[in-house]
């Protein structure tokens, strides 16, 4: 009598451990990452990228909107040492990265502790001008780019003809 059970309980499990892993890759989104030192801190964004699939982003991503750049998970930003976001200090650590289109053309970089469908104002760690720029050659993926211009960390994020710069420094 017991062989049946087991053997039904151990097809059930088995089954169940294969299709776990489909679960955490059902929308197979890339992983992206990018890495940079900047002035000797060690500052590492990681994201998912989606793909833009001939979508609008004006349709999108709507004035006023918070947008968490990437998918699936949140947009993370983990430093060693202490940031500077448009004069505001960030501490040492992990934190989620978000965007907000505050009217057509102006947008900013939210450093929070909460992720966008949690994000509330008293959330915002930290928020600083993001300049948008538009390319020529549209980017399918979401692309951030992390890079060490003098003593400032450049943020470049790119989707579609979409291209938003903002920077950083490391806190003094």
């Amino acid at each position: 009598m017991m062989k049946p059970y087991r053997l039904i309980l151990g097809s059930a499990a088995l089954g169940l451990a294969l299709l776990v892993p489909g679960f955490a890759q059902a929308h197979g989104n890339e992983h992206g990452q990018a890495k940079a030192s900047i002035g000797g801190a060690q500052v590492a964004i990681e994201y998912n990228r989606p793909m833009l699939k001939g979508r609008d982003l004006g349709k999108l991503i709507q004035p006023g909107q918070i947008w968490r750049i990437g998918a699936d998970a949140p947009t993370t930003l983990e430093s060693d040492t202490d940031l500077d976001f448009g004069g505001t200090r960030v501490r040492k650590g992990k934190h989620i990265l978000l965007a907000r289109c505050v009217d057509a053309g102006h947008w900013v970089l939210i450093v929070s502790s909460k992720s966008a469908h949690d994000y509330q104002p008293d959330a915002k760690l930290a928020e600083a001008p993001l300049e948008l720029k538009q390319a020529s050659d549209p980017a399918e993926l979401v692309t951030i780019q992390l890079s060490e211009n003098g003593d400032r960390g450049v943020i470049e994020i790119a989707w579609g003809t979409l291209r938003l710069v903002g920077s950083f420094t490391p806190a003094k």
